[in-house]
């Protein structure tokens, strides 16, 4: 009996309590709709929300995986739903519909989507429970989205920026090419995959992972690598594959060739490293991207921001697309350098694709004019995809034409002297008409020297030997002496007021010269090799020339620019020379062509003003071996520009005078114009 009141009991209070409990009304529906919505719960959502209308019209997959694949494919993230909330003494009527304004925002891979509909809520039964349940169709997903309707991404490349040269002149433009891809529907031999791969120097994985693109169609092309305009041969061959075509398409074109090469650089294929090193920064494995020289520094500059747009298709032929959202393509920057191109080009030609380094700068405002590495290589083949074969064939050439000479740094020689001479000057320990009484081929202070003994090539030089003399010269002993006269610790002090031992403020890195390889002169004998170029002395050939501008600017040297928009005559040293020890050196200097050994520099109607000088890199400790050949030089009746150039291995070609040889031929092209 206890046992049958007990049960009478719960029942009664079961009922008591389901009585109790308060139905949901339309805004506790929409509050758990629209969370649910806000997480992605696209499940949830067709299962408890909605009407028997819409899950008849729309079954379960293309209400979840449609939602799914979309926000996916459209990059949506930061998806915010919100609604308008009723007034809480609302009174809600079964047998009318309740509406809910809702506002949609989200972000796709074409920017913010805004848009407003509403909610509207009926009253219903399903498998016995009574509840609000709301209607539904695709256009909540995006606006005036139908179910028969197709979304079509479409992206508007931007055009990477040119570079230019002080004048105008294009040093790296976007001409045109042709890119090489495949029709899917067409291509239907499998095996030639391969084929194609090798074709177009890439991979059968690549091939793939295009052709399985999201928006890939039948009928479309899909690009695969660019070819070269003028590769007929290449295009021929591409053409015997049935499916495979090609479409004219912008390519960089570099019009300076060889001549620049190592300056702006190249763009080139995507890597797999490359794009995870930059897999923040929207590239894609299909871009291009700057791999060396400018194009890799001003990348950021250059490469512009491609435009993206999501679009409506409707389901009948020939529809018109409906724009959701479009991000339009932002230009890269046009960028103009304070290059002379046809300087730079000149000094190329003049180098006759021996091996070394050319810089000219001008001495009034720090601009650099011209950076040549010789010899060189065509970035239009790197542009394209080298092959393995001729990238090793360019990589084991003896000259090393990919080697960037102009970036590294060289023993400088005899090209220091004026430097010596500047630094002694400003101490007052060189008189530059006092003359110096120098006998015999050889010398060293004493015998705490031990066996290291000072040598100069002219023996045959006047006596007493004053600086005009010794520079013309080039007096190896004359200048150890004088190096002496200013001691260790001023001779370095003097050195760093040119810059030497201290990062060179360049856009571009380059290896910054240095005095010794701890930045210290540590014995005599060392400050001797020092003083003209030896020793661990090291030269930047930028620097080198810029190290010869307080000569014409009484004491100022400019820090060197690559940008025309950069600030000119940007201080970097001042006070180093005064103007009567300038004068004294730009008299000198003119003598050193005049009467020395540089005649190939001595050109009428041309009055060029320099210093020769010849580095000597020993293989052995007795043996002779490498010389290199440097000559700074400007025109005394016009320096435009200080023209610094070194050749390799001038030991069997006359030494230094091989180089002026060289800077003559600039000078001469110039005054023909």
């Amino acid at each position: 009996m206890k046992k049958l009141l007990c049960i009478g009991s719960f029942l009664i209070v079961s009922i008591l309590l389901s009585g109790c409990t308060e139905k949901e009304t339309p805004a506790d529906r929409v509050e758990a709709y629209v969370n649910n919505w806000n997480e992605s719960k696209f499940s949830k959502m067709y299962t408890d929300f909605l009407t028997s209308d819409t899950t008849k019209m729309y079954d379960a997959d293309e209400f979840v995986d449609r939602q799914k694949k979309l926000a996916k494919d459209l990059g949506i993230k930061n998806l915010k739903v919100t609604y308008k909330k009723a007034k809480e003494e609302t009174e809600w009527k079964e047998e009318e519909p309740a509406v809910f304004p809702i506002k949609i925002t989200m972000d796709t891979i074409a920017g913010p989507i805004e848009f407003e509909k509403e909610l509207t809520w009926n009253y219903e039964t399903h498998e016995d429970t009574d509840n609000w349940y709301t209607e539904w169709d695709p256009s909540f997903i995006l606006p005036k989205l139908t179910e028969k309707d197709k979304i079509q991404i479409s992206t508007m490349s931007a055009k990477r920026g040119k570079l230019f040269d002080r004048n105008g002149n294009p040093l790296a433009v976007n001409g045109t090419g042709y890119e090489a891809g495949i029709v899917p529907g067409k291509f239907t031999d499998e095996t030639k995959k391969s084929e194609l791969a090798a074709l177009l120097n890439t991979t059968v994985e690549f091939i793939d992972k295009q052709l399985n693109q999201s928006w890939v169609q039948p009928d479309y092309f899909v690009p695969i690598a660019p070819v070269a305009k003028n590769n007929q041969a290449l295009l021929d061959k591409l053409l015997t594959i049935p499916g495979i075509t090609y479409q004219e398409t912008e390519m960089r074109e570099y019009p300076y060739g060889e001549s620049a090469a190592h300056l702006t650089g190249y763009i080139g294929k995507m890597t797999a490293e490359l794009l995870e090193k930059h897999k923040d920064e929207g590239y894609k494995e299909t871009d291009l991207i700057g791999r060396q020289g400018l194009e890799r520094i001003l990348e950021e500059r250059l490469r512009g921001k491609d435009g993206i747009g999501i679009y409506i298709k409707g389901p009948e032929t020939g529809a018109v697309l409906q724009k959701v959202v479009e991000t339009e393509a932002v230009n890269g920057e046009n960028i103009t350098l304070t290059i002379d191109a046809e300087l730079q080009k000149k000094i190329f030609t003049s180098m006759k694709s021996e091996p070394g380094t050319g810089a000219a700068v001008d001495p009034q405002t720090g601009e650099t004019l011209a950076l040549v590495s010789s010899p060189s290589f065509d970035p239009a083949e790197f542009m394209l995809g080298i092959s393995g074969d001729r990238y090793k064939k360019l990589s084991e050439d003896p000259l090393k034409p990919l080697f960037n000479r102009f970036a590294a740094a060289y023993a400088p020689g005899s090209s220091l002297k004026p430097i010596t001479a500047a630094i002694g000057l400003e101490k007052g320990t060189l008189k530059p008409a006092q003359g110096l009484s120098i006998t015999g081929q050889t010398w060293q202070k004493d015998s705490s020297w031990g066996a290291y003994r000072v040598s100069r090539l002219h023996p045959e030089a006047p006596n007493p030997l004053n600086l005009k003399n010794a520079l013309i010269y080039s007096d190896n002993i004359y200048f150890a002496q004088q190096a002496l006269a200013i001691g260790k610790e001023d001779f370095v002090t003097g050195l760093t007021k040119f810059g030497f031992g201290e990062e060179i403020p360049f856009m571009l890195n380059i290896s910054p010269s240095q005095i010794s390889n701890d930045g210290k002169i540590a014995s005599e004998g060392q400050l001797a090799d020092t003083s003209f170029g030896q020793g661990q002395m090291l030269a930047n050939i930028l620097h080198l020339a810029t190290i010869y501008e307080p000569i014409l600017t009484n004491g100022i040297m400019y820090k060197p620019t690559l940008l025309l928009d950069d600030k000119t005559q940007q201080v970097w040293k001042e006070g180093i020379l005064s103007q009567e020890n300038a004068d004294e050196l730009k008299k000198d200097l003119r003598s050193v062509v005049v009467d020395g050994f540089a005649q190939a520099a001595n050109i009428p109607d041309i009055p060029i003003s320099g210093k020769t000088g010849t580095a000597e890199l020993k293989t052995s400790a007795e043996g002779r071996g490498q010389e290199n050949g440097f000559f700074v030089s400007y025109n005394s009746n016009n320096p435009s520009f200080i023209l610094a150039m070194m050749i390799e291995n001038v030991e069997d070609n006359g030494g230094s005078g091989y180089v002026a040889e060289f800077a003559a031929e600039v000078y001469k092209a110039i005054h023909k114009q």
